[in-house]
């Protein structure tokens, strides 16, 4: 029988905070990170909104030589790694080194370096270029920087695939464990993409709100009156272990991750498929991975992007999968509302959520659904904090590109 996957360790960075503990405060107390763009000039933008992380200092815990050759999505990648090993115990000189993975991926990398770079370029020439403009800017390299720092010497690898990357970094980690490829591994998602060529870029193919007179109101998902998402940044990272390991190191579970599933569209290169019907596929594996019914399921972490078209297919979706009944049954909430669409990195810190969710027994609310969307009729969690006992979650990413991922968490009972 293969072993059980714990999570003993969240690490978190995200525009409502810079650590796991603020984070979650702001969460349930239903705080918006989202405010008028301070990182550039965005005169003229469409979008003048975003979930930006001022106060993120890598200062606090990395180098400053270090800090200075890595990309901001990195800096989040190490500094995230460090916090959710503080919070499992995990003593690298204790480990075997060969035995520990990371996993960490991002949908966009090192864009602010390389957009960065370009600017040099044209103004003063290919010999003022930043040396290391090349490991700086490579999506491989936030997973590689956290191995190096740590010591790490197992699998190290970037999961791409764009919105649902944090997720599959996760599920993929879990698999890595359970064939016995490593003993432990730091697996999640980062993105720093907030810089003129994105936000225009985005604009482009008419993705983000253009909310800009209230930017605190304009991540509204399942609202009547949403239209798209907010750019945001930060990271999420888990600390995975075998159940055998984490017990023999005496560490504290936090929650099981039992179930992960995988599935494509092959539909367009924006748009959902019709109905949910990849996703649909993905939630059912997961599902079925976890060996639990649809009734058994306490809590699901929507993607929820504040687009018209994808919370109206998510809820398709979550209605195929689980059936009529118990999908109007289930909470659910998006916290993306808060937070804002962290790309490579929602599904990173929307899995930390989900497992938060079990071990605070308490679901983070969507904010600023006022106007529900006829065609988005379930159980969001609208504006409020909900507590009681949570035992079973599913946290659910979506990418361009037809990448649905499903994460199902249940609570540890050794």
């Amino acid at each position: 029988m293969t072993e059980r996957v714990v999570v003993t360790g969240v690490g978190l960075i995200t525009p409502v905070g810079v650590n796991q503990k603020t984070t979650w405060k702001n969460l349930v107390d239903g705080v918006s990170g989202i405010d008028h763009i301070q990182s550039f000039d965005s005169e003229g933008f469409e979008s003048r909104i975003a979930g930006e992380i001022p106060e993120f200092d890598p200062l606090e815990r990395l180098d400053r030589k270090v800090s200075r050759r890595l990309d901001r999505f990195a800096q989040f990648a190490c500094v995230a790694s460090l916090e959710a090993m503080d919070q499992a115990g995990l003593d690298m000189e204790k480990e075997d080194a060969t035995r520990v993975a990371v996993l960490i991926g991002s949908g966009v990398g090192g864009i602010l370096t390389l957009s960065e770079q370009f600017d040099v370029l044209r103004e003063k020439g290919p010999t003022r270029v930043n040396p290391f403009l090349i490991p700086m800017m490579l999506t491989d390299l936030a997973g590689g920087q956290v191995s190096m720092l740590i010591g790490a010497k197992g699998p190290n690898f970037a999961t791409v695939s764009a919105c649902a990357t944090g997720a599959d970094s996760i599920g993929e980690a879990k698999a890595m464990i359970e064939r016995g490829d490593a003993d432990v591994a730091i697996a999640g998602g980062t993105e720093a993409g907030i810089c003129p060529i994105a936000v225009a870029g985005f604009n482009a193919c008419m993705a983000l709100s253009k909310n800009n007179d209230d930017p605190k109101g304009a991540s509204r998902p399942f609202d009547a009156e949403r239209d798209g998402f907010v750019l945001g940044e930060g990271a999420g990272v888990l600390v995975l272990e075998s159940i055998e390991h984490a017990m023999a190191r005496g560490a504290e579970p936090l929650a099981v991750l039992a179930g992960y599933g995988s599935t494509s569209d092959a539909h367009h290169v924006t748009q959902p498929a019709p109905g949910g019907e990849g996703a649909i596929r993905a939630i059912k594996l997961a599902m079925k991975q976890a060996n639990m019914a649809p009734d058994e399921l306490d809590y699901i972490n929507a993607h929820g992007t504040s687009t018209p078209l994808n919370d109206k297919t998510e809820t398709e979706a979550m209605k195929g999968a689980l059936g009529a009944e118990v999908s109007s049954k289930v909470r659910i909430s998006s916290t993306k509302s808060m937070t804002g669409h962290l790309l490579g990195a929602a599904g990173g810190v929307e899995a930390a959520v989900a497992v938060l969710a079990i071990t605070k027994s308490a679901i983070p609310p969507t904010i600023n659904l006022q106007n529900p969307d006829p065609d988005c009729d379930l159980d969001y969690t609208p504006n409020i904090t909900r507590r009681g006992v949570i035992r079973a979650t599913m946290s659910n990413s979506l990418g361009f590109g037809g990448h649905n991922a499903s994460l199902v968490f249940t609570a540890f009972e050794g």
